[in-house]
């Protein structure tokens, strides 16, 4: 499909990823509908991306608020009579012991991560039936496969998302030209970490190795005018869904021991709610600060070996225990 003109929202546009993808489509002359709860950061945004050559639509929204998504999709459809695509990417995270979390944090991050992609896809699709076609991707991540310890309420909704979107693919199987894309990062060098509610009582950072939010912005360009299934961004993304395929035990408690470990070592933080449930006036970058420098395949090598002296670590280690 060729780009130029078509009308593609975009939510969690405000920052990491979402932001990365506006700047990507915008110098291909499309007509951007940029949503996010942070109306600065969008209308900043948009100013860029007319720059680049796009046409911007800004409408703040929650995800979080299905009529507000009606709203979005709505509104978007009516700008210029049709949405050709729809990207699921605003997300949000909280770290910490499962318990001592709030249950009202699990139940924000469940809304805004799972619920907030269902209102998304419910919004959209009967503009796309209606049309007869449309391309909906949702940015899922490899939190999708792999569980993330002290974050439970995160994979929950991140495996819930994974679970929704295989169904609706079964369901649409009947629309050949409506298309739901489900992209898999690996973990990204955006704010999203920098926004995220902790209680774990230690400064958060992503695992290495970190990858560039602009890839994945570039893989959604491609997926866009390409519809494809399933994407993985990243060679960790890959190595980490087949390690928990084939080791899943071994590879949850190697994830909880390599975070314990960092955690007896880490800053300690005050306990926060981050963006959770209100927006932030601090990280409205592509960048978080916590990439590694180097070309991809550069690192290809360094990330399987990395992981191979881990899981080798890791047998040892769980085998000591259980003596």
């Amino acid at each position: 499909m060729n780009l130029h003109k078509k009308t593609i929202v975009i939510t969690g546009a405000s920052s990491g990823a979402g932001r990365a993808a506006a700047l990507e489509f915008a110098p291909l002359g499309v007509r951007l509908v940029l949503a996010a709860r942070n109306e600065t950061a969008l209308k900043e945004l948009a100013e860029e991306c007319v720059m680049l050559g796009a046409e911007t639509l800004v409408l703040p929204t929650d995800v979080a608020d299905p009529k507000a998504m009606i709203r979005l999709a709505d509104a978007a459809g009516e700008w210029h009579g049709n949405i050709d695509i729809w990207i699921n990417n605003a997300g949000v995270l909280a770290g910490g012991d499962f318990d001592v979390t709030p249950m009202e944090v699990h139940e924000q991050v469940i809304k805004t991560n799972l619920l907030g992609y269902m209102n998304g896809a419910h919004a959209v699709l009967p503009i796309f039936k209606q049309q007869r076609y449309g391309v909906l991707i949702n940015n899922i991540s490899i939190g999708g496969f792999l569980p993330v310890p002290y974050g439970a309420g995160y994979t929950a909704s991140k495996f819930g998302l994974r679970g929704f979107s295989e169904a609706l693919k079964a369901e649409l199987s009947a629309w050949p030209d409506i298309y739901i894309c489900d992209l898999f990062p690996a973990f990204l060098d955006t704010p999203g970490i920098l926004h995220a509610g902790n209680y774990t009582g230690k400064v958060l950072k992503p695992a290495p190795p970190v990858y560039d939010p602009v890839r994945v912005a570039q893989a959604m360009v491609k997926v866009a005018a390409n519809p494809k299934s399933n994407t993985y961004v990243g060679s960790a993304s890959l190595l980490l869904k087949f390690s928990h395929a084939l080791f899943p035990e071994l590879t949850t408690k190697m994830t909880a021991l390599v975070m314990r470990k960092y955690f007896k070592v880490a800053d300690d933080i005050a306990p926060t709610n981050g963006n959770l449930f209100n927006t932030v006036d601090y990280g409205m970058s592509v960048h978080g600060g916590f990439g590694i420098p180097g070309a991809p395949k550069a690192h290809r090598k360094y990330i399987a070996g990395a992981l191979l002296a881990g899981f080798a670590a890791g047998f040892l280690l769980l085998g000591s225990s259980k003596k």
